[in-house]
């Protein structure tokens, strides 16, 4: 079975970092996705989807993304059924982040207006990719490598599958 996500879209209002009675760092928050089509004569619809991050992804969210930037998310969609004030049972759909991208360029600190630099960041559960942070805060770009790509998952699993024209499928 499959269930992957992936959403490119604003932050709504700025990811507020919670923690749970085990002390497990959670940041809720929400994001506009503009959908792809639009009717003619009619205006693009904008979805607003909930978002979970947790652990280390949470922390990293709340720490360099703020209200209005443009952030990419893969994960998977994930289904709660809860009671209302009311009694009226409810179900919730969320997005429960794996992956954290940057998808713009970095505002200045001085002004709030976007500079000429740009950067192409990550963050997932497994860790930061190549890109560095220096000790006064600013982000510096590495030289001419290109970044890694990081997965949740594990490549030792795989085998190669021999070529012959004899294929299963």
């Amino acid at each position: 079975m499959l269930n992957v996500a992936v959403l490119t879209g604003r932050l709504v209002a700025d990811p507020e970092l919670r923690h749970t009675a085990n002390g497990t760092a959670v940041a809720p928050f929400r994001i506009a996705v503009d959908r792809s089509y639009a009717k003619a004569g009619t205006e693009r619809q904008t979805d607003f989807i909930d978002i979970v991050a947790w652990r280390a992804t949470a922390e990293f969210v709340c720490k360099y993304f703020r209200k209005g930037q443009l952030i990419s998310v893969q994960g998977s969609i994930q289904t709660r059924n809860y009671s209302d004030k009311d009694g009226n049972k409810r179900t919730a759909f969320e997005i429960v982040a794996d992956n954290v991208h940057f998808t713009e360029s970095k505002r200045s600190s001085d002004n709030g207006n976007y500079s000429d630099n740009s950067y192409g960041g990550s963050y997932n559960n497994n860790g930061y990719n190549n890109n560095s942070y220096n000790s006064n805060n600013s982000y510096s770009k590495p030289a001419a490598e290109p970044a890694p790509a990081y997965t949740s998952g594990d490549t030792g699993d795989f085998e190669e599958i021999p070529m012959d024209d004899d294929l299963p499928f």
